[in-house]
């Protein structure tokens, strides 16, 4: 079925021509109808199906259609489309999106988030635009200073609703909506549906069509799965035992921490691979800066947190890496969607250490499918590897403890325990410094007491005589 069966208006057509697309994804059959009808959607499906250009495509066409009548009204555009989205990486991909698809219909838009200068957005808003891409927190910021005025929105989208709540953003949701007319086209996506996002779906739509492409325990099948079974102290070992296989141009590798994802950057840095690290500590500056590289291929990997799981979109990334295991099933989901996009073929490793077992059990409850171990000869390197080839990158495991130590091979032989041989070192250092400074006082007072008895009360008796 060609995107011209779907009603889409010529401009449209020729941009998506343009961008490459040929076919609509399924979610795309499906949504995009219902939209140009102007009915309420809710939209189940898992990242990496279409799901963008799904409202995307739609509401640009509605907008066009009306441009005419609201034009005559005012020379400054107002706001007619609003798409909520949680994070920052996610919300300049659909407002990338939405100028893809609408070069040729006139339709503006602006993407809204936080850390960075608000002065080009405010610039935007300030001339006008039919659509606004924001993250709540920087929206209600500009909408507390007016900058923002939501009075005119005609459709709303929630887009990674399940997400926006696991980050507490639904009471920043409610405070938006009550600011945009009751009257309006709502469009609702999720990856889940647990019962609270369910209640927030029921309070936004209204008789809503559901569209379900896809759910998130059926994984993508073109994406090749499997686990690793390494202690933690070699999983550094054996990410780089992996990367030394040349088919793996690029790889995104997902941690749970931001620490944790500046620790594998440091040791892949160390070891002469490109890489560099994406979560919320990052100023957005440096993490798109991170992301265009890694999409140039100027990085060869790109290490991320789960916030950032559904923001990433690269084209052709053939693997994902799990260096930790998700203690959320449906975020293994989101992880691998990253590959096997749009119908291509991919490659998922995890990496699992013995106290991830448990939330790997928990990740083939929920696909219904179990993660095959890898054998090939990553592992077997890994014991003929000399320890000093592991980074750990421990850096509560400083050099100088290490170097006391070499004296005392008592206090070498307890090395594997991390902490308590660090402070038996340093207590000796403790100890030989208290002895200096004790020498120079009592130096001081050794030359008072010489002459101790008959000084002591002479000193007094002048003292007297000076005073009488």
């Amino acid at each position: 079925m060609p995107f011209k069966s779907l009603n889409i208006i010529e401009p449209i057509l020729r941009s998506l021509h343009e961008e490459g697309y040929r076919t609509p994804t399924p979610i795309q059959q499906q949504a995009i109808p219902i939209v140009l009808e102007g009915k309420d959607l809710l939209g189940v499906a898992q990242t990496g199906t279409g799901k963008t250009a799904a409202f995307a495509v739609p509401i640009i066409q509605l907008l066009s259609d009306r441009q005419h009548s609201h034009s005559d009204k005012s020379k400054r555009k107002n706001i007619r489309s609003l798409i909520l989205t949680p994070t920052r990486e996610l919300a300049v991909q659909i407002d990338q999106s939405i100028k893809a698809y609408g070069r040729h219909t006139g339709i503006s838009s602006v993407v809204i988030f936080g850390g960075v200068k608000q002065g080009q957005q405010t610039n935007a808003l300030r001339r006008g635009v039919d659509v606004v891409v924001a993250t709540p927190g920087r929206l209600l910021d500009l909408m507390d200073q007016g900058f923002v005025h939501l009075q005119h929105v005609e459709i709303f989208v929630l887009d990674e609703a399940d997400r926006m709540l696991d980050m507490g953003f639904v009471r920043d949701v409610q405070d938006i909506l009550s600011t945009i007319p009751k009257k309006r086209q709502s469009l609702f996506f999720s990856a889940t549906m647990p019962p609270a996002i369910v209640k927030l779906a029921h309070d936004i739509l209204d008789h809503p069509v559901r569209v379900e492409v896809t759910p998130a325990r059926d994984t993508v099948d073109l994406i090749e799965q499997s686990v690793y079974y390494v202690d933690k102290s070699r999983k550094p070992a054996l990410l780089l035992q992996l990367l030394e296989n040349d088919d793996i141009r690029n790889a995104l590798v997902f941690t749970r921490t931001k620490h944790g994802a500046d620790s594998v950057v440091r040791t892949l840095e160390r070891n002469h691979i490109s890489a560099d690290a994406i979560h919320g500590n990052k100023s957005q500056n440096a993490r798109q800066r991170a992301l265009d590289n890694f999409k140039a291929q100027k990085t060869r990997v790109l290490v991320a947190t789960d916030i950032a799981a559904r923001g990433i979109d690269v084209d052709n990334l053939e693997y994902v890496i799990n260096y930790e295991i998700p203690n959320v099933p449906e975020t293994y989901v989101h992880r691998i969607g990253r590959t096997g996009r749009a119908g291509a073929s991919g490659t998922a490793l995890s990496l699992c250490g013995p106290d991830e077992k448990g939330y790997l059990r928990e990740i083939e409850r929920l696909i219904k499918k179990r993660i095959p171990a890898a054998h090939d000869h990553a592992i077997a390197k890994l014991d003929r590897l000399p320890v000093e080839v592991h980074p750990s990158d421990r850096r509560e495991r400083p050099a100088r403890p290490q170097q006391h130590a070499r004296p005392q091979p008592q206090h070498s032989r307890a090395k594997p325990q991390n902490s308590e041989p660090q402070l038996q070192h340093i207590k000796p250092e403790l100890k030989l410094a208290r002895p200096q400074h004790p020498p120079a006082k009592q130096q001081t007072p050794a030359a008072k007491p010489q002459p101790s008895g008959g000084q002591k009360k002479k000193p007094n008796h002048g003292w007297r005589r000076k005073k009488g």
